[in-house]
């Protein structure tokens, strides 16, 4: 027969390890999902990854559920030009998206001839690779693969489709304590160019920085609980990678 007490400290076990995940969600570390292709090649869907929630200080948004035990952001670091960061999109400051930081406070951004330009400059863009297949969706499209350097140095690799299909662009001008955000699937991504959707991203709706891959299965070949073909369905080449 359990006894009373022995209940009370089961409780008290089960009361203090869920405080414990809650701090450690919170303030260090939460694994995310990637759900679409938007991020693709560099994020494919399937991935799951962790998110450094102190990178860049803490909002309400750092927190389940997004209380509003405090205004603004404390502790605050400013993120980085490329790094690929996990935020509430300002469309209903509820739903999070992972896209890469292209533009700073007070940065141009726009598209000329299917071409990335920071500040009137144009991105240097290196072939790596062309006519490759990657999805958009559930459907497969044909790209073609580049390296991309930002002004601050940082290389990363991006898809354009071989069709040029993303030529030109408005003028995007990012306001103060504001970012603005690209898919490196450029033209299979809804991100900081669609401004009735995303648009420009607040300080405070940032949630934190992706620092590396923990675990990776492809869905569409088949369930992981189909232990008896996870050679085939767990991508074990991404686990513990480094997210660039």
């Amino acid at each position: 027969m359990i006894s009373k007490s022995s209940i009370i400290d089961n409780s008290k076990t089960l009361l203090y390890a869920l405080i414990i995940a809650i701090v450690i969600r919170s303030l260090l570390l939460q694994p995310f999902y990637i759900p679409s292709s938007s991020m693709e090649p560099n994020l494919l869907v399937g991935d799951r990854l962790f998110v450094t929630k102190y990178s860049y200080g803490y909002s309400k948004h750092s927190f389940p559920f997004s209380p509003n035990i405090f205004l603004g952001r404390i502790l605050f670091s400013e993120p980085k030009m490329g790094d690929v960061v996990v935020f509430k999109t300002p469309a209903d400051n509820r739903t999070d998206y992972i896209k890469r930081l292209i533009g700073l406070p007070g940065d141009e951004i726009q598209f000329i001839g299917g071409d990335l330009y920071i500040n009137n400059s144009q991105i240097l863009k290196t072939s790596i690779r062309s006519d490759n297949s990657i999805f958009c969706g559930n459907d497969k499209i044909n790209v073609n693969f580049f390296n991309e350097k930002l002004p601050n140095g940082k290389i990363y690799k991006a898809a354009y489709r071989s069709d040029h299909s993303f030529q030109n662009s408005d003028k995007f001008l990012v306001p103060d304590k504001h970012y603005f955000f690209l898919g490196d699937n450029r033209d299979c991504s809804k991100d900081s160019r669609f401004l009735s959707e995303v648009g420009y991203v607040h300080q405070d709706n940032l949630v934190g920085k992706a620092q590396f891959l923990f675990f990776s299965s492809d869905y569409r070949i088949g369930s992981i609980l189909k232990f008896w073909d996870w050679k085939n369905i767990i991508r074990f080449n991404r686990f513990f990678k480094k997210i660039n």
